[in-house]
């Protein structure tokens, strides 16, 4: 499904209903934007690992813009602003109050600028794997030059100088680097994942190049603007957005609650899905508390 707004078309799809038969009433369940990061990735990589939550909200799948199956766009308008922006376009587009916001990695990013930027649209914020500032990435380049090996460091050559060309490069980056991102990684089971993943390079190229957006953004000062509880989740063993990371956010968002999952490393879903998918319910489950 797309919907069109803000000059673009974003691609968006729907997993669960929304209002279901509880006894002699229908109960109406939580919308949760799932948010995807990168960028110059998609909403499919967390099919199927989210949709199990189903059962307990509807979820909202949606593309950045310039990427996935959304429209490509100006490449100038592939920033974290413009990602903020289409997402609040899109939870008006469909007539939805507050909403569950989860974002993993980049899309943490977003949905952190979203919920402080538009407070009284989220009832529930789950950040995992994210950063708040762009020290994440000489951070990351730092880990590499110290302990990637060479197919590592070739490919991290490209990310840092925003090189990536076709979606085979992006496709090799992401095998290449697999042992790095998850610790259950498995080429043989995640082959299928990364065939059918639409990759787009230079969302990425602007977010990581040389002058990339984010290398430049920080969120810190906009932190204490959230309103929503709040639920972060690192990996003990995460090699670019590392629990210090995390462990700042926690800091800066009023009540936040940090856990820190010790057999993973950025791709939690795929290393401890379960605990995760637990997590993530019973923090939902929870009513907002209002305060004067």
């Amino acid at each position: 499904m797309f919907a069109t707004l803000r000059g673009t078309r974003l691609y968006f799809d729907i997993e669960g209903a929304g209002l279901v038969p509880d006894g002699p009433r229908m109960r109406e369940k939580p919308a949760a934007f799932i948010i995807h990061g990168g960028p110059g990735g998609e909403h499919t990589g967390f099919k199927p690992a989210m949709s199990p939550l189903a059962e307990d909200m509807q979820l909202v799948y949606f593309d950045h813009r310039g990427q996935g199956r959304s429209d490509r766009g100006d490449p100038a308008r592939y920033t974290l602003d413009e990602n903020v922006e289409d997402m609040e376009a899109l939870r008006r587009h469909l007539g939805l109050g507050t909403i569950v916001s989860v974002g993993t990695s980049y899309g943490g990013m977003v949905a952190m600028a979203h919920a402080a930027r538009y407070p009284d649209a989220v009832s529930h914020l789950v950040l995992v794997v994210t950063a708040a500032h762009g020290g994440f990435v000489p951070r990351a380049e730092a880990f590499i030059e110290a302990h990637g090996n060479a197919e590592q460091k070739r490919v991290c050559a490209l990310l840092w100088s925003g090189a990536f060309r076709t979606e085979d490069e992006l496709r090799d980056y992401y095998a290449v680097m697999g042992p790095l991102y998850s610790r259950a990684f498995d080429p043989a089971a995640t082959a299928d994942g990364r065939a059918r993943t639409i990759h787009a390079a230079e969302p990425l190229n602007r977010a990581f190049g040389p002058d990339g957006f984010l290398r430049r953004f920080d969120l810190r000062p906009e932190l204490p603007n959230i309103a929503a509880p709040t639920l972060i989740v690192a990996g003990r063993h995460d090699w670019i957005c590392p629990p210090a990371f995390s462990q700042e956010i926690a800091g800066l968002i009023p009540g936040a609650r940090l856990e820190i999952y010790e057999n993973s490393s950025h791709s939690v879903r795929a290393d401890e899905p379960g605990r995760l998918l637990a997590a993530i319910r019973a923090f939902v489950a929870q009513p907002r508390e209002i305060t004067a």
